[in-house]
């Protein structure tokens, strides 16, 4: 069963139940495919030919599920593009991919008119009144047939072009297909949550990212969708009991946020399974978190490029005293894994190595960049993550950080992932990043980047001596530096790269 099959196939299955909750308003599962048909038809209808990458600048909303399902039925390649970033980050990625239609809705009219003036020959089309000239894509469905175009598709169709970096690093786009994508669907269901037709799960992260990709397993399971413009911690756990909802979807940053605003005191009675990931969760906050929420958590480990879990640690490996709860779990039911080296081998039992992974839900390789593909995929399906890891004895993987985030002093390697999870054990912090900064005597310092929890008060020698039997003398932090907010991504992820950049400014990295 390809993507579109799994649409097709929630919709027959469960018809008039409801299938989206946006504010006060609902689209039932057939109302919400028959949106789809229609919407499919107005892109066919306005030339948008199949395998074109359309661009996408939408925040959540009603419509934002039922276009995403049309683009699949006129077989175009959605480009979604985050609202947060800049108007130059979103032209790099439109040039980039050679998009030349952008849809987008009108609380972002005046950003599509910034790229239309930037970009020669950037049509634009809007979900609902737009700019003057554009075609309004929701008046235009009305007056379409609601019939499926039913176009042929196949395996290796390219669905979907994410870019992964938007911010810092080299611009790249993952791409998945109609295979890979029904994969993710499938590896969700089978290694993160099995939802009835009663649950809800709660979007209030951007659909385009990890929060989007459980849409279609509760479809197909005939379960709700409840949406949200965006999130604030207190309409998200007041959303809770009013919505009924039964799974969510968090960062750490989120869960953070919401322990913060009282969420260990509010009303989850009705949540049954809350997922994590996208970066390294603090001990103390999911310890927190269980304390007042109960044994639901589970923690999945994946990558734009291999969604949505390489790796699951579930609810009952985070209970009891020797809970793993400082890795990542082990490897997904549909999932092959290896620790490799610099040169592709295999590394000894217990060493650190970078993971590769092989499944079916693995991209098609990255857009527009044969030189990173080449370096990225091992063949034989495996697929190089950037990521180095461990084993323990248990089985259970252990993230020790990106390969690209390795500091070397003084000729040995540190891993900020580690510095960073001895300086987390100090309960006046409540953020951290540690980078390498350049230095005379061993090349590279490790200089940690503190934000202390409210209220707290701490010095950085008492930082550095409550770490030192922890760490060994090498990876304590030559420097602290206290800050009032760590850098994220517009997905919550932690931006090392823009604390190094102020450090190595004017310097020669030799790296």
């Amino acid at each position: 069963m390809l993507t579109v099959d799994m649409v097709r196939a929630g919709a027959r299955r469960h018809r008039d139940r409801v299938a989206i909750r946006y504010g006060d308003a609902a689209l039932t599962f057939r109302e919400t495919d028959q949106a789809a048909n229609r919407l499919a038809n107005v892109l066919i209808g306005a030339g948008i030919e199949a395998g074109e990458r359309v661009g996408l600048l939408l925040g959540n909303g009603l419509w934002t599920v039922p276009l995403d399902f049309a683009c699949l039925k006129a077989r175009v390649c959605r480009v979604p593009l985050n609202t947060r970033l800049s108007v130059a980050e979103h032209e790099r990625m439109l040039a980039d991919a050679g998009v030349r239609t952008l849809v987008h809705e009108s609380r972002l009219t005046e950003r599509a008119g910034e790229l239309a003036d930037r970009m020669d020959g950037l049509r634009t089309l809007s979900l609902g009144a737009g700019r003057p000239g554009d075609l309004d894509l929701l008046a235009e469905m009305h007056r379409a047939s609601a019939t499926d175009p039913d176009l042929p598709v196949r395996p290796d169709d390219v669905i979907l072009a994410l870019y992964t970096s938007g911010t810092t690093g080299r611009l790249k786009a993952a791409q998945h297909t109609q295979a890979s994508y029904a994969a993710i669907v499938v590896n969700i269901l089978a290694n993160l949550t099995s939802p009835a037709r009663d649950d809800v799960m709660l979007h209030a992260a951007p659909l385009i990212h990890a929060s989007g990709t459980f849409v279609l397993p509760f479809w197909l399971r005939g379960a709700r969708a409840a949406i949200l413009d965006g999130f604030d911690p207190q309409s998200y756990l007041a959303a809770i009991p009013r919505l009924g909802v039964t799974h969510v979807n968090l960062v750490p940053t989120m869960l953070q946020m919401l322990l913060a605003t009282g969420g260990a005191a509010a009303d989850v009675g009705t949540l049954r399974s809350v997922v994590y990931g996208a970066s390294p969760m603090p001990r103390p906050v999911i310890e927190e978190a269980m304390a007042a929420w109960g044994p639901i958590f589970t923690q999945y480990y994946g990558q734009t490029e291999a969604p949505l879990c390489i790796s699951v640690l579930s609810p009952e490996d985070h209970v009891g005293a020797d809970a793993p709860l400082g890795s990542c779990g082990q490897p997904g039911v549909d999932v092959e894994l290896r620790l490799i080296d610099e040169h592709g081998a295999d590394v000894v039992p217990g060493a650190p190595g970078e993971v590769a992974v092989r499944a079916p839900f693995t991209m098609a390789g990255y857009l527009n960049a044969p030189e990173l593909n080449a370096a990225t995929f091992l063949g034989d399906g495996w697929v190089r993550t950037r990521d180095v890891a461990r084993f323990d004895d248990r089985g259970f993987m252990h993230l020790v950080d990106r390969t690209s985030d390795m500091i070397v002093s003084g000729g040995y390697n540190v891993y900020p992932r580690e510095v960073e999870d001895a300086l987390h054990s100090h309960p006046a912090v409540a953020e951290c990043a540690v980078v390498g900064a350049p230095d005379e005597r061993w090349v590279e310092a490790v200089v940690a980047f503190v934000h202390r929890r409210p209220g707290a008060e701490v010095t950085a020698e008492e930082l550095t001596a409550h770490v030192r039997p922890r760490l060994a003398g090498y990876k304590v932090p030559k420097r602290v530096e206290f800050v009032d907010a760590i850098p994220k991504s517009p997905v919550g992820k932690i931006l090392r790269r823009a604390l190094r950049d102020q450090l190595w400014t004017g310097a020669d990295r030799g790296r």
